[in-house]
């Protein structure tokens, strides 16, 4: 049996790796019937010759790694516009082009930028949104991923994730040692930020529910403890450092508590801290090794792995505590579970002969579809709007991180330049 628990496990090395951050992003599997749409380059209005960013280029790379959206070359736009008035819908009707976004980045002086868009639908010749935001240089990214929200909301009718952060763990080698860093940053992989550096492992990232503050584990001094961190501060808080296993933190919705992994009395459970005062609350007493909570998105009940039952599995117990009820039963093997926003579907690691893959169980039907084809995939985690899944996979030699969309239908794969990245958590929606 392989054994996937990575609290339980003295986490194994990920692998010789880099110091480069920025992860790059390919799409390996497209997907049949994705809207087309043109994004034309925004005007600019400034002081220097070119623009501090291309909020186009942002906003279709954006629409593009979505899956549902074809947005046309450059080479193929047969005009320019940067303004309605100046917008032919006839010419963009007759590539078939559904959508037309057109807009403009001007400089206001003292570091700061307007950036004003619109969006239109070219068969009816009508706008569907337009907005204009004051934005400084360094938020010009945030604000374009921002805008794609925007777009892809009016146009599926779902929000959109784009706006987000991902937080990873690499390792580089440095003479004999490695070097494990904790980082996050933007969906795409621009602007990363280190969260902490570290010769010891460093495993389990976890987002509060504001985005605000992470958990992990780290081994920094040669054992598990537990820690959050304030992203923008970079305040730092022990929160557990008991005898024995401390691990797999996870928030609770209202960011009050933390279940965790701890075997302070003994064998491997979950426990319950509340964060004001650390007080702590067992939830599971049983032989086995129970471990990988994650919260319901309601808060009232907790998703876990436990091979109470012969071999890991995943349970579902109240957050209190309680008797724990068997949600998985296809395979000798699911572990790792993540639940989708609404709380309907459970993202989770499934084995079987030898192959350990991302699959998706509906809670209300009781269907699981496996949506990868990996050897070795783990840690998956729900995009914000419960679209794609990331998680962690091999290739070749070398360990990425890969995306894939709820029905399987879209995948992308997010690799460093040279190097290794591993347990990915996806952030929350800006603004929660």
């Amino acid at each position: 049996m392989r054994v996937i628990f990575r609290t339980i496990l003295l986490y194994l090395t990920i692998g010789a790796g880099t110091g480069q951050a920025a992860l790059t992003i390919e799409i390996t599997q497209g997907m049949e019937g994705a809207m087309p749409i043109a994004i034309i380059p925004f005007g600019w209005t400034g002081s220097a010759a070119a623009a501090p960013e291309n909020i186009a280029a942002i906003i279709s790379s954006d629409l593009s790694r979505s899956g549902r959206f074809a947005p046309l070359p450059d080479r193929d736009l047969v005009a320019n516009p940067t303004t309605a008035e100046q917008v032919q819908f006839h010419n963009w009707r007759m590539l078939n082009v559904d959508n037309l976004v057109v807009g403009q980045l001007k400089e206001t002086g003292a570091g700061g930028y307007t950036i004003q868009f619109q969006l239109f639908d070219v068969f009816r010749g009508k706008q569907l949104i337009g907005y204009s935001f004051p934005v400084s240089h360094a938020d010009l990214r945030r604000v374009a991923h921002h805008i794609s929200d925007l777009i892809y909301e009016k146009l599926t009718g779902e929000p959109g994730a784009f706006n987000t952060r991902i937080a990873y763990v690499t390792t580089a080698n440095t003479g004999a040692q490695k070097s494990y860093t904790l980082l996050i940053a933007d969906s795409d992989g621009y602007n990363a930020q280190t969260i902490l550096r570290s010769n010891q492992p460093l495993m389990s990232p976890a987002w509060s529910a504001d985005g605000k503050r992470i958990a992990y584990v780290s081994f920094e001094n040669e054992t598990a403890e537990i820690y959050t961190q304030d992203v923008a501060s970079s305040e730092r808080r022990k929160l557990a450092a008991f005898k024995g296993i401390n691990g797999a933190p996870a928030w609770s919705p209202d960011g009050r508590r933390l279940a965790l992994t701890l075997s302070r009395d003994g064998n491997p459970e979950i426990y319950s801290m509340d964060l004001a005062s650390r007080a702590l609350r067992r939830l599971t007493t049983n032989a086995a090794i129970d471990t990988e909570p994650v919260w319901s998105p309601d808060g009232r009940s907790i998703v876990f792995t436990s091979d109470r039952g012969g071999a890991p599995q995943l349970y579902r117990i109240a957050a209190s505590g309680g008797r724990a009820e068997r949600l998985t039963f296809e395979g000798k093997y699911n572990a790792g579970a993540d639940f989708s926003p609404d709380g309907r579907k459970l993202a989770m690691v499934h084995g079987k002969s030898g192959a350990y893959r991302i699959a998706v169980l509906d809670l209300e039907t009781g269907l699981l579809r496996v949506l990868t084809d990996g050897q070795l995939d783990e840690s998956p985690s729900f995009s914000p709007n419960g679209s794609m899944i990331i998680y962690a996979t091999g290739t070749g030699n070398r360990e990425v991180l890969a995306a894939v969309s709820v029905d399987g239908r879209f995948r992308q794969r997010l690799s460093l330049q040279a190097g290794n990245v591993r347990e990915p958590a996806w952030s929350p929606s800006a603004g929660n």
